[in-house]
């Protein structure tokens, strides 16, 4: 739990903003009906008083911690009602600034002629900013509702990539890689069998996937056992770990409880019939020549998530095959340690980041909020002639939905 000190500091902005917005509100409301502004500002308030009163008693409700869907869409609303009205502030706040320097100007220089509180407008620019920030602010809390929608829509994206010390053997190899599952937030198992019928399609030679198969615990798998459990590919499905599989962001009875969970997640992937990778190595083979694959354990260049990564344990004894891949779950770990390092690893792996499931591509334009935290974050990015590729994950946690940047199935084309 948050110190309490904290928790009534975020409550307090929340009302501040709150406040500020109604006083906008009643400017652009003055000349409605009294019972259209009474109404309009009962559904305000309700809507507000109910979103600062989640606030308050979410730390003393032992449903809502246990009920972990409620939270999240409880969550999220409160989330985007915030942001809705920051960015609707925003606007405001300019609008003021350019009040006051309207006012400033007709004390300073009263006999001028220039009449600058009026400027001569049918819509005068201040009516145009407040619009502008309501527009906008409701435009991105529709967003992020309509997004709810978006998180079961399931995107195949596919490249080729070419690698000069590729074996022939290995050449036209179709490797499918999925990450961060999270079955923990999962509400619709028929949506989920749906991405698995894409992935069971493509027909892979290899299925690859870079960890976070639950949020926090192994008993979030069991009713997607029979789901993941079809995905089966001719040189195999691997596996590694992420961040949130050890159980290092729920309370655990004991040390003893939460080492059993990890032990439980790992004994359910071998029970999937994938073969988990921990800071070590296999050689794929066909028609004599091999390739290495490496699977490490989470590691991440950040103080905020674990270093159990072992890439001294993982490597040695791959030094004699011509081709390497290496499936680590948090790309940090790319800059730091990878690319300095270890020159040979010509393919990584790793999800992650999920976009922050919130931005905008296209052809021609990638933007994401996580890009402030992340260097790599979704996509491919070559360094020489070492390659990343980071999944925008097949799952979501804590926002239930997707905007912009959709549940990722990739498709990797060695050629």
């Amino acid at each position: 739990m948050r110190s309490s000190g904290g928790w009534w500091i975020i409550i307090l902005i929340l009302l501040l903003v709150d406040l500020y917005v109604f006083w906008v509100l009643r400017f652009l409301t003055h000349n409605n009906s009294e019972k259209s502004r009474a109404i309009i500002y009962c559904v305000y308030w309700l809507i507000s008083v109910a979103a600062i009163a989640f606030i308050i008693f979410f730390p003393y409700s032992g449903y809502l911690s246990t009920h972990t869907v409620i939270r999240n869409y409880a969550f999220a609303i409160i989330i985007g009602l915030f942001f809705a009205k920051l960015i609707a502030s925003t606007f405001f706040l300019l609008d003021d600034i350019r009040r006051l320097f309207v006012w400033l100007m007709t004390k300073i220089f009263p006999k001028t002629g220039v009449d600058f509180a009026n400027e001569g407008n049918t819509i005068t620019r201040s009516a145009f900013l407040t619009w502008t920030g309501f527009v906008l602010g409701g435009g991105l809390f529709t967003t992020l509702m309509a997004g709810f929608s978006n998180k079961y829509n399931y995107k195949v994206r596919r490249i080729k990539l070419a690698f000069d010390n590729l074996p022939q053997s290995f050449k036209g190899m179709k490797i499918l890689q999925v990450s961060d599952i999270h079955s923990g937030s999962f509400t619709n198992k028929e949506a989920v069998n749906r991405g698995v019928d894409m992935i069971v399609k493509e027909n892979a030679d290899l299925i690859l996937f870079t960890g976070d198969l639950v949020n926090d615990k192994a008993s979030e798998m069991m009713d997607y056992m029979d789901v993941f459990n079809r995905l089966k590919a001719p040189m195999g499905v691997y596996s590694t770990l992420g961040n949130h599989d050890y159980g290092d962001y729920v309370q655990w009875p004991t040390p003893e409880a939460k080492h059993a969970n990890l032990e439980r997640l790992k004994q359910l992937q071998g029970e999937l019939g994938w073969r988990l990778l921990m800071n070590e190595h296999v050689v794929l083979e066909k028609n004599g020549e091999q390739i290495a694959l490496l699977g490490i354990e989470n590691w991440s260049a950040s103080s905020r998530f674990p270093k159990y990564g072992r890439m001294d344990l993982a490597y040695p004894g791959t030094e004699k095959y011509p081709f390497k891949i290496l499936m680590s779950h948090d790309p940090s770990h790319w800059d730091a340690e990878v690319r300095p390092k270890y020159h040979d690893i010509d393919l990584m792996l790793s999800g992650h980041t999920h976009g922050m499931q919130f931005g905008v591509e296209n052809p021609y334009f990638k933007w994401s909020p996580v890009q402030y935290f992340y260097k790599e974050w979704a996509g491919l990015y070559k360094t020489g002639r070492q390659c990343l590729y980071v999944n925008r994950g097949y799952g979501f946690i804590g926002y239930p939905g997707r905007v912009g940047i959709l549940p990722e199935i990739t498709v990797i084309e060695l050629v």
